[in-house]
């Protein structure tokens, strides 16, 4: 199974453990996009639809890709009050397409798994003239210490494969997305945005968010709930809750016009 696909076994649970975003990138986007009552924005990998509500809530039109069944299950029932909503279940990469149709396309959290080849120029395809491209994601800052250390120990003695950075860091600012989207020869330079904020945490809320990531979920069973199970009882040991810093990073960029 493609690593992707893995959210699709824990639907329910990544709907309610998963982080929305801050409410700023919705109207930010709308402003740099220019997207007035008419246009249909493309979202690219909805999850559950965290992010397609931001622009529902708004009086958008969004058409949602998204492959997981339970998944998109979810998001059709979170979402059946806008009919301005819609749904396709398949992968972008399998999607037809619809070229030069969207003023926006966006992607919060799920770009880095669309396949490379296609991953700029198939979406600079479905963009109108002068449309944007828009992607965003989380990432999770260490804890504190000494939480950071013990978290650190804890994963290198039961999970040395995930001490490396998360997978996240594909959306910082020094990561992969904003050198490759620089090098895209499809898209105008893009604009950058930060925003800081952050969310406590119970041990139980804490290890249900683990669970829904998809390098947590390739781990054996018994492997990752041994894992979980210490890095809760560590949580308790330090006073049973603690803050998780969050940087949303986002990125926008103007289809680049024909020469």
């Amino acid at each position: 199974m493609e690593q992707r696909f893995t959210f699709d076994g824990v639907a329910a649970l990544y709907g309610e453990a998963r982080p929305t975003y801050p409410e700023l990138i919705f109207d930010n986007i709308a402003a740099f996009a220019g997207l007035g009552g008419r246009d249909t924005i493309l979202e690219i990998g909805c999850g559950t639809g965290q992010a397609t509500q931001g622009f529902a809530l708004r009086g958008f039109s969004v058409l949602a890709l998204e492959p997981g069944k339970e998944l998109i299950g979810i998001a059709r029932k979170n979402l059946s009050e806008f009919p301005n909503i819609r749904f396709a279940e398949t992968t972008f990469e399998a999607w037809p397409g619809k070229p030069e149709t969207f003023k926006l396309v966006m992607a919060a959290q799920s770009f880095h798994w669309v396949a490379p080849d296609v991953r700029f120029a198939k979406t600079a395809e479905q963009l109108a003239p002068g449309g944007t491209l828009a992607v965003f994601g989380n990432v999770p800052m260490p804890p504190s210490s000494p939480l950071a250390a013990e978290f650190a120990r804890l994963y290198s003695q039961y999970a040395p494969s995930l001490s490396s950075p998360p997978v996240e860091a594909w959306y910082l600012p020094d990561g992969a997305f904003a050198e490759l989207l620089g090098e895209s020869e499809y898209f105008e330079p893009a604009t950058h945005r930060c925003y800081p904020w952050s969310q406590m945490h119970s041990a139980d809320s804490y290890t249900d968010l683990l669970r829904t990531l998809s390098s947590h979920r390739l781990l054996a069973d018994e492997q990752r709930e041994t894992l979980l199970a210490a890095i809760a009882e560590v949580i308790v040991m330090h006073g049973g809750e603690f803050e998780l810093r969050y940087e949303t990073h986002l990125y926008m960029a103007k289809r680049r016009r024909e020469k």
